[in-house]
């Protein structure tokens, strides 16, 4: 191709000045940004240590009481690489929520869906239409999209534990509803009512690593099971471990045990045990993760970088990344992800990937936290 004459080059530039003015663009100058090759997820890797966090929402605890207005005492988790917007991962919200003893959050009701991983505490129910769900650590308790909920503490330690939400996702789809309950807390109708109904059916749990399970209905439903206690969920993954005592590791799927699909339309919940001295085979797969150490330590390497974790922590995988986990001893995580949205609309990939060189380790940021 010949180089534009000075006449052609100021015609062309003006042409994309007229074009500005009246808000076009021209897609031949924008291709390369726009069509990559492999996703490119402004989130970057990134790890929030429990030691860093913990004394902040206890400060939080003692500093900002929950109201109206406030409605929840959070602390976000703020991914770097998203220029401040206070998402984990650019489809994930991720914070930690915390809840002092006495305490209620008030009740109301969003379009975006959440899940509650219990870190620590007792005494705390969540109530879902009117179902009290007592929580537990390791507990995952489920507040589907528009489900009134609220949280209420009872005991003498108050209770932390982890929010995941598709916020991002229901943002960008411009369909963000609110709505405070008339009442702070709602009527409660029954206590543990779906588990009671659900708990020791089949279908609770699917074998499978995160992003795997049965492919997504076309009208996806959140599950009725509203609690999945941390005992049953031990008990699925010692089993997996007695099968195969040669794995690396054990990973299940929390699913509706009317469908045996993802828990929440656009959330898929997991379980993953790695056993002591191993390392789990790397691969990438489409769509965000966020992990919870619920027990143990080890590391993770994502695209090349460690992350060291212990019980507690906090680290986002972004989409496509190259993640591997390690067990310095035995280790079980939970993470949340957005495979089912993935696979509704038929963008979900996975890929083994080669064993990764480390090139750098992860350094936290740190506060006084006093």
């Amino acid at each position: 191709m010949t180089a534009p004459t000075e006449t052609e080059e100021k015609e062309l530039q003006e042409f994309y000045a007229d074009l500005d003015k009246v808000a076009l663009t021209p897609l031949w100058t924008i291709t390369k940004d726009l069509l990559t090759a492999t996703p490119r997820p402004k989130a970057k890797p990134w790890l929030w240590p429990a030691r860093t966090y913990r004394p902040l929402a206890q400060r939080a605890v003692r500093l900002v009481p929950v109201e109206r207005g406030g409605e929840r005492r959070v602390l976000s988790l703020v991914n770097p690489g998203l220029a401040g917007a206070p998402y984990a991962a650019g489809t994930l919200w991720g914070a930690v929520q915390c809840l002092g003893p006495g305490e209620t959050a008030p009740a109301h009701r969003h379009t975006p869906g959440a899940i509650r991983f219990v870190l620590e505490g007792e005494g705390v129910f969540t109530t879902v239409n009117g179902d009290a769900c007592d929580m537990y650590p390791g507990d995952l308790v489920l507040t589907p999209s528009w489900a009134w909920h609220d949280h209420q503490g009872g005991g003498e330690t108050g209770m932390l534990w982890f929010d995941g939400l598709d916020v991002p996702m229901v943002q960008a789809l411009d369909a963000i509803f609110f709505e405070p309950h008339p009442l702070d807390s709602q009527p409660v109708d029954d206590r543990n009512a779906s588990e009671r109904t659900y708990a020791g059916r089949p279908g609770r749990f699917a074998e499978g690593a995160l992003g795997g399970g049965p492919e997504t209905p076309l009208a996806p439903v959140s599950s009725p099971l509203l609690v999945y206690r941390w005992a049953d969920v031990d008990e699925r993954l010692s089993a997996l471990a007695e099968a195969d005592p040669d794995a690396a590791s054990a990973e299940i799927e929390y699913t509706n045990p009317e469908t045996g699909t993802a828990v929440l339309p656009t959330l898929s919940c997991h379980a993953l045990r790695v056993f002591a001295g191993r390392t789990t085979a790397p691969r990438r797969i489409t769509g965000n993760r966020v992990y919870v150490v619920h027990e143990g330590a080890g590391h993770s390497v994502i695209d090349g970088q460690r992350f060291d974790w212990e019980k507690g922590d906090m680290f986002a995988v972004p989409s496509w990344s190259v993640a591997e986990h390690h067990a310095d001893v035995r280790a079980d995580m939970f993470a949340i992800g957005d495979a089912p949205v993935l696979r509704a609309l038929g963008l979900y990939r996975e890929a083994p990937a080669e064993q990764q060189p480390v090139t750098s380790v992860f350094t936290p940021l740190t506060g006084d936290g006093a």
